[in-house]
């Protein structure tokens, strides 16, 4: 089975686009490249079965977006990477 593990999109102690600012939208797909390149380079490249992505979730104020880990749940290597990212995020650009 396929679940998810929602990482942001920055690093936590760095700021980041704000929904309903003017530039939200091209702002927000920028930092989620970029965080996941950040992810990539921590963590090295996804090993089968787990892979990111930039996914959108409804908010009252419109869609919103944020990095996720998708993973297959019956793979025990995919499922640790995915929970490590989670667990172990880079908390700034510098690592």
């Amino acid at each position: 089975m396929q679940d998810f593990i929602t990482l942001g999109t920055a690093p936590v102690d760095v700021a980041c686009a704000q929904l309903g600012t003017d530039d939200y939208y091209q702002t927000v797909k920028g930092e989620c490249r970029r965080f996941i390149r950040l992810l990539r380079q921590t963590f090295g490249d996804e090993p089968p079965g787990a892979r990111f992505a930039i996914k959108s979730f409804d908010h009252d104020f419109g869609l919103y977006y944020e990095v996720v880990c998708l993973f297959d749940t019956d793979n025990e290597d995919a499922a640790h990477y995915a929970f490590r990212c989670e667990d172990e995020a880079p908390a700034t650009w510098g690592g």
